[in-house]
């Protein structure tokens, strides 16, 4: 199952290897659908209603809440808890764990999210609007929806899970950061598998719509699957998405003894901060992220052969990160890049982590899946190597980079190696 490799400078106990995935996406349930779809060109972008907002555009989960939680785990919890529980529950079992005999306190649960609570608060006011406004009408299952440890306190509690558990905000970059803090957790002997990755219930909240659209970055389109459009000149804005994606982590000798699957190694990672602007992105730093993870990995820009790019379809966000992509990659032509939120949208605190998984396939198949619905590259983001419209064919892939960055500046990367 796992092949020797003695290029590492890391013991084997250091090696922090992903060896189960479980997500839900806008256009996938699976890891094998969701890949099927970046593959074939499906979108999961449709149309959307919420209120005060009206009519809009979103990438929509269609998982089965009802395959790990009861109609009264529903009624109590979170949407966030839900994706959560799934994605952890897909991942447990996609890794082959023997989980009745895994002890629950070698086991910790790190997810990133973006904002967790605004759904929750909405909506109680919403209620309590009908009432007028008598906060004895107030959920008492309000304080445990809405406290920042949420969704990964739900799934520890769905899981029976007594290791740590805690949430990441970290804006944007959540998904990643999520997959770092639980592999650096294994390193440090706190858990022995790390559930890590990220959520997000965004679309259930009528103010990021709101926000978005204040600001002129909410996306439009007659044709929703086209309406998420990175790179393209006649882009107008993000798409707001759901999801979800949880990688089980455990350290290379762990999982050589028990003889599991292996998607990739945890090659190197960054997380850095602008601070320079709340949202306008700074590429300078972007790019001083990127060479960090490379340093951290001993790898040169030349030896990746994927990029996943972060970029959202806003027309600011998408010209910097290019201008920090070309600092870093030059015109080698030996590195391909992608975009993952043109099938899904931007699912916040989850982006990361679903747009890496959709990407680690590509060290089985071979393929770098194309960035879709670029009628005219805008010239400030071309960027060479940059697979537009259909997949690519590589010769072999041993490196993908993801890219994930956030407001408030912060910025992270993750390279993932094959093994």
């Amino acid at each position: 199952m796992i092949r020797a490799d003695s290029s590492s400078p890391l013991p084997d106990h250091q090696r922090i290897v992903i060896t189960g995935i479980g997500l839900t996406a806008p256009n996938g349930n699976s890891l094998r659908e969701f890949r099927d779809s970046l593959l074939s060109g499906r979108s999961g972008v449709v149309p959307y209603e919420i209120r005060y907002v009206g009519k809009t555009l979103a990438g929509l989960c269609t998982f089965d809440e009802r395959r790990y939680q009861s109609r009264k785990d529903l009624r109590r919890g979170t949407r966030a808890g839900s994706v959560g529980i799934y994605a952890a529950q897909e991942a447990v079992a996609d890794a082959g764990l023997d989980w009745p005999n895994v002890d629950p306190a070698s086991v910790g649960v790190y997810l990133g999210v973006t904002e967790h609570g605004n759904v929750e608060t909405e909506n109680e006011i919403y209620e309590l609007k009908g009432y007028d406004y008598d906060t004895s009408f107030w959920s008492h299952h309000h304080n445990p929806r809405t406290v920042a440890n949420n969704p990964a306190g739900e799934v520890a509690l769905n899981m029976g899970i007594t290791g740590p558990h805690y949430t990441i905000g970290a804006a944007c970059a959540a998904g990643n950061a999520g997959l770092v803090q639980g592999a650096q957790m294994l390193r440090l002997g706190d858990c022995d598998v790390a559930l890590a990755g990220g959520v997000s219930e965004s679309v259930r909240t009528f103010g990021i719509f709101a926000s978005f659209k204040s600001q002129g970055a909410l996306a439009e389109h007659d044709d929703p699957a086209r309406a998420s459009r990175p790179f393209d000149v006649e882009r107008n804005g993000i798409v707001v998405a759901e999801g979800g994606c949880v990688f089980v982590l455990e350290r290379l000798d762990d999982a050589r003894r028990r003889g599991a699957q292996v998607y990739g190694e945890l090659a190197g990672y960054a997380i850095n901060t602008d601070a320079t602007d709340f949202v306008l992105p700074n590429p300078q730093r972007q790019a001083e992220c990127v060479r960090l993870a490379l340093r951290r990995a001993g790898l040169v820009p030349e030896q990746i052969d994927i990029v996943s790019t972060h970029a959202t379809g806003t027309s600011s966000g998408d010209t910097q990160e290019c201008v920090a992509l070309r600092s870093v990659f030059g015109d080698s032509g030996k590195t391909f890049f992608n975009n993952t939120k043109s099938f899904i949208g931007h699912c916040m605190g989850a982006a990361g982590a679903l747009e890496l998984a959709g990407n680690l396939l590509a060290f089985r198949d071979g393929v770098c899946h194309a960035t879709i619905n670029v009628d005219t590259l805008d010239p400030e983001c071309d960027v060479p190597g940059l697979v537009l419209n259909q997949p690519r064919e590589l010769e072999r892939v041993s490196y993908v980079l993801n890219n994930s960055f956030g407001m408030l500046g912060i910025n992270s990367v993750v390279i993932i190696k094959r093994i």
